[in-house]
């Protein structure tokens, strides 16, 4: 493959050097197009088959190699062969070229281009799957943009090529038009200039405006379809109504109210949502708790005579709860109501695309921002009801510590608590059903995470799935509760006491009115939104875990933002949301951070890549904290700093992670992370060892060697002197 797009290159430098060498271009002149037309209007007489042939070919040719000349060819056309049937033979041979010119560039350049700057063109992509017709119509419209541009630009795009034929052929036809009817009078054409005067270059710069009125009209057509069974309030009791104060929820009406419009915000249970309640807070003071237990067990090789008595799980949850409610003002109806934000209680349900019911009273609103998070997914496994089961949300009703804690599922969730739990106690089996933990990692920095777990005493089970539940009460009233597992075609019995059940979330998206919209859900069952996060009513929105791709907390706040600036000022600008750099922490010990692409979708996405890599083995401040284990993993594209991806697992790596996530945000490579002084000894360091081992890998070698013989001639001269 490669050496044939060597050899299509040298074939296209061939004849585009021959063209320049002999000066073939002369040819291709309005002046000899007008010295030469009647000899070639009477060698078309004696010959018009050729002809035909031989102009057509050439056009093809020289459209095809992009080379200049085609406006006079297309004169020279008319003046030959007459306004019709050079329209035809232009038409068709202008397309042709234009293929071959965009069949070319997609064969040598597309693939460089797309694994040099994939991640960046997904979005443009994307958006010409699905208006590439309509953008390249309004591009070939107008004839002021260099077509041959347009050919090889769109080569490098994902647009199919017959659609490129079609679309080009429809959209050159006008401008071909002018140029033929000019031709019919080329013996009084001075200048190509002359050829399209004012008001024809505006009327076809609006004709090159019809695609996209034509795009905003069947835009407008399919609404009013969408919106017609709804009857419109005249007037709004409110700009936006928020359903859900999670934190997609919460920072939606935040900023409605900040900018000062009437902003309503429902919700059914407790402000904050899952992550004050059930997720982010209480796991993290849970990790908290069970830090100090693991700190003080290793307190000798400190040189710390210290040990646990005991551990008082009662008061472990208690301040998991005293942790909760003081963080609860943050998010309270208090709070939001002196913002601004009129907060209400209760069940919403969306009884039209304006109008949300609640606690029996009906609020009209210009725009609805869903935010209704997600729940535990609960499998139908065997056996499972009839077992203490707990999820991410019910555990923190625990008062007692499990003996023996079972959980299903080794992501994120899994990983953590299992960590915690057996630092605090108890014996913890974690079940996954994959052949690593955090399944969607870099096998490396996953293994390193399952030997912190093995080593603290988790019982890691790869590649077990568990296949029914047993509940037994034996004749002296003794309860039995275990789980029959499967691996390799061989099964094993666990008992236990308590299972968690932690493999993953599923978005809610029943219950509140969005069955009767028919709203559109994805295979993943989140609420189907496009890039401004708008469902298929333009006026209704979904932010967080329900609309999805991620299911993080950040990256609800993040959405939030648009969705609640798209459904205000909407009708003067919308904005696309931005995933290209999201970070993400795990926060077992060590944490496993990480931002942009790793190894296993640099693969996937066939991106040609270099990973550096420092050992936190390596960092004075880990050495003297007793947390070196772990690595800082950066991808970089071949002999660039720019950063792809990275990848932290290590003491606070989620810390770490910051300056490489701010790095990406603004384009600044390892580079500028190596010019920039951290303070010593501190683990931020390790950033800019990182971008030190990538320097000394890109050291210029050559340069090196000459600077050597410098100072070796410097040494010398000094000796003479």
């Amino acid at each position: 493959m490669k050496n044939n797009k060597i050899l299509l290159l040298a074939v296209i430098a061939a004849f585009i050097g021959a063209w320049f060498y002999f000066d073939l271009g002369h040819f291709l002149t309005l002046e000899y197009a007008k010295r030469e037309q009647l000899a070639l209007q009477h060698h078309i007489t004696e010959n018009p088959i050729t002809s035909y042939v031989s102009f057509f070919s050439l056009y093809v040719l020289v459209t095809a190699l992009s080379i200049p000349g085609a406006s006079i060819l297309t004169l020279l056309g008319a003046a030959l062969f007459g306004f019709w049937t050079s329209l035809i033979m232009v038409s068709f041979a202008s397309t042709i070229g234009a293929t071959l010119a965009f069949l070319s560039s997609r064969f040598i350049l597309r693939d460089w281009v797309q694994a040099k700057f994939g991640q960046r063109l997904t979005t443009l992509n994307q958006g010409i799957a699905k208006e590439g017709a309509f953008y390249l119509l309004s591009l070939r419209l107008i004839p002021v943009f260099p077509f041959f541009l347009i050919n090889l630009l769109m080569g490098l795009t994902s647009i199919k090529a017959w659609t490129f034929f079609w679309v080009s052929q429809l959209g050159m036809l006008a401008g071909t038009a002018v140029y033929i009817n000019a031709g019919t009078q080329l013996g009084k054409i001075e200048s190509l200039s002359g050829i399209i005067s004012a008001p024809v270059l505006v009327s076809l710069f609006l004709l090159g405006l019809f695609p996209l009125i034509a795009k905003w009209i069947m835009k407008a057509m399919e609404n009013k379809k969408r919106y017609q069974q709804w009857q419109k309030p005249t007037h709004f009791d409110q700009n936006l109504v928020v359903i859900g104060a999670g934190a997609g929820g919460l920072v939606s009406a935040y900023i409605a109210a900040a900018i000062k419009a009437e902003v309503t915000l429902i919700e059914r249970h407790k402000m904050g949502g899952d992550c004050l309640n059930t997720g982010c807070v209480p796991s993290k003071a849970l990790i908290r708790a069970a830090h100090t237990a693991a700190d003080i067990k290793n307190a000798a090789k400190l040189g710390i005579d210290a040990h646990i008595d005991n551990v008082n799980f009662a008061q472990v949850m208690g301040r998991i709860h005293n942790v909760i409610a003081k963080v609860e003002p943050h998010d309270s109806i208090e709070r939001y109501s002196k913002l601004g934000v009129n907060c209400v209680t209760g069940d919403a349900t969306i009884l039209s695309p304006w109008e949300v019911e609640v606690n029996g009273d009906r609020i009209t609103t210009r725009s609805i921002v869903i935010a209704t998070g997600a729940r535990p997914l609960v499998p139908d496994i065997p056996g499972l009801s009839t077992v203490d089961y707990l999820t991410s949300d019910t555990i923190w009703q625990l008062t007692a510590l499990p003996k023996r804690l079972l959980i299903l599922g080794g992501g994120p969730i899994g990983c953590e608590l299992a960590q915690s739990f057996c630092r605090l106690g108890a014996e913890v089996t974690v079940v996954e059903r994959s052949s690593q933990l955090l399944s969607r990692e870099d096998t490396d920095a996953a293994t390193l995470v399952e030997q912190a777990l093995t080593s603290d005493g988790v019982n890691v089970l790869l590649q077990h799935n568990a296949v029914k539940f047993e509940s037994i009460i034996d004749d002296n009233g003794v309860r039995t509760q275990r789980v029959l597992l499967e691996h390799n075609n061989h099964q094993l019995t666990i008992e236990f006491d308590t299972v968690m059940v932690a493999l993953g979330r599923i978005a809610n998206v029943q219950g509140f009115g969005l069955e009767q919209l028919g709203i559109t859900t994805t295979e993943r069952g989140t609420v189907a939104v496009n890039q401004y996060l708008q469902t298929q009513y333009p006026n209704i929105y979904a932010v967080g875990d329900v609309a999805g791709p991620y299911q993080l907390t950040h990256v609800a706040a993040h959405q939030a933002w648009y969705a609640a600036v798209n459904s205000l000022f909407g009708a003067l600008k919308k904005f696309k949301v931005d995933y290209s750099v999201i970070p993400a922490v795990t926060y077992t010990a060590p944490e496993l951070a990480r931002v942009g692409i790793n190894e296993k979708e640099a693969q996937a996405q066939d991106i040609d890549y270099e990973v550096t890599r420092y050992g936190l083995d390596d960092l004075d401040r880990a050495i003297a904290d007793g947390y070196d284990e772990g690595f800082i993993k950066v991808l970089t594209p071949k002999g660039s700093d720019k950063i792809l991806g990275v990848t932290i697992v290590g003491h606070h790596g989620g810390d770490l992670l910051a300056e490489f996530t701010l790095a990406m945000r603004h384009n600044l490579g390892l580079n500028k992370i190596l010019g920039t002084i951290h303070p010593y000894p501190t683990m931020s360091e390790g950033a800019k060892y990182t971008a030190g081992v990538w320097k000394q890998a890109h050291a210029p070698q050559t340069l090196l060697a000459w600077v050597k013989k410098y100072h070796h001639w410097m040494r010398n001269s000094s000796r003479q002197k």
